[in-house]
């Protein structure tokens, strides 16, 4: 323990890019490793990226490598041998639930226990965290995720993201956008107390960078109203004000705001807009329907009215923007019509943060040879509720 605690304090002190230098430092002093690689998942969540000043490598897929079972199963994946050799290890680097990358070890033919592979995931645990506070001061890791080049629009939305997964005792919760190097208007945030979870998903009017200055507008008018202790509803009439007295009613954005109680499962909801929610319990699909408000900045001084329903435990949400559920077949079948909800169901084995994926996996073969013609947004949301033996809700 008192290694590992060295290593933490060693990353913290350490210049931004330099945090696989230290953990490559570590993981040679004390598993005699040969060789450490970092790989950072790109904003598709199609390739692992290798993190390095000058490209040495090619990304490997996602779905059909050995560093990408590791990310998939959130577990450490030993590489088989056939011959007598090194052995190699990958590790998911992950925090708070966030799925990042995965660190690639080459060790010594005797040096792989599984206890080993313990201590080398603690240390993946605290790289995790030290990236958060490090992409503040350097862009090589935000350089290392993507594939291609983002468009502004699409940077502006990503940075404005607070992760692309979160866990905790209560929930599990993953989101994905696509197109995800032009991404525009579509947008989630999420923010945890030790009492609630405040989830919003954003639909921006318009195309290219006017959509995401307006989703950036509406998304810290949240924020800020959220941060300044109002409630639900005040929270959109704050936005709608924001958004009215920038544009005058020209360009409005729809938004779909919960709340839900950590202790028990009580959600306050304000739907303002085109986003739509699905629940899957037991086997059963059903659409949740609110009652429709006006979109935040169409008029001004919009009231918003909060309603209310209950999440059980075991119960999974998936939200999706009008891009996923209004997206037609070549025979003209809105994906939201009956797909969706046969895509939900033939996943509900996978983990949260694999779901949004997978449906959109599906949205494209529903939809063919034909390109998405607008932003694509999934939310998917397990909930557990509060156990009775839980750990501390303010962690």
């Amino acid at each position: 323990m008192d290694r590992f605690a060295a290593v933490e304090r060693e990353l913290r002190k350490a210049a931004p890019h330099r945090l696989l230098d230290v953990v490559s430092a570590a993981l040679r002093e004390r598993f005699h490793v040969e060789s450490v690689a970092l790989r950072l998942a790109d904003y598709g969540v199609t390739t692992l990226q290798m993190v390095s000043e000058v490209p040495i490598a090619e990304p490997v897929h996602v779905h059909d490598s050995p560093q990408g079972r590791a990310f998939g199963a959130q577990e450490p994946f030993v590489e088989k041998r056939t011959t007598p050799g090194p052995v190699t290890a990958h590790l998911p680097v992950t925090v708070r639930g966030d799925r990042l990358g995965v660190l690639t070890v080459t060790l010594p033919e005797s040096g792989c226990s599984q206890a080993d592979l313990v201590d080398m995931q603690q240390i993946c645990e605290a790289l995790g965290h030290e990236f958060l506070v490090a992409e503040r001061d350097t862009d090589l890791y935000l350089l290392a995720r993507r594939a291609t080049r983002l468009t502004l629009a699409a940077e502006m939305q990503w940075q404005l993201l607070p992760g692309r997964s979160v866990s905790r005792p209560e929930f599990r919760l993953g989101a994905h956008l696509e197109p995800a190097y032009a991404i525009f208007g579509d947008n989630f945030d999420w923010s945890v107390s030790a009492h609630h979870l405040t989830l919003t998903v954003t639909n921006g009017m318009g195309k290219g960078m006017e959509a995401a200055l307006l989703t950036n507008l509406v998304v810290n008018s949240l924020r800020n109203a959220r941060r300044a202790g109002l409630d639900l509803p005040g929270q959109a009439s704050l936005a709608d004000q924001a958004v009215y007295a920038q544009y005058r009613g020209a360009l409005h954005a729809a938004v779909l705001l919960l709340r839900f109680d950590l202790a028990t499962g009580e959600v306050e909801a304000v739907d303002a807009g085109s986003p739509r929610m699905w629940r899957l319990r037991g086997r059963t699909v059903d659409p949740v329907h609110f009652e429709a408000q006006l979109p935040l900045g169409m008029f001004e001084e919009t009231e918003y009215v909060a309603q209310r329903l209950r999440v059980e435990p075991g119960d999974r949400l998936l939200i999706g923007s009008d891009g996923v559920y209004d997206s037609a077949s070549g025979a003209g079948e809105l994906y939201g019509q009956r797909a969706l909800a046969r895509s939900l169901s033939a996943h509900r084995f996978l983990p949260s943060e694999q779901v949004p994926l997978a449906v959109l996996r599906d949205l494209r073969d529903h939809r063919g040879s034909a390109p998405l013609d607008d932003d694509a947004l999934v939310v998917c949301l397990d909930w557990f509720g509060r156990q009775a033996s839980g750990g501390d809700a303010s962690e």
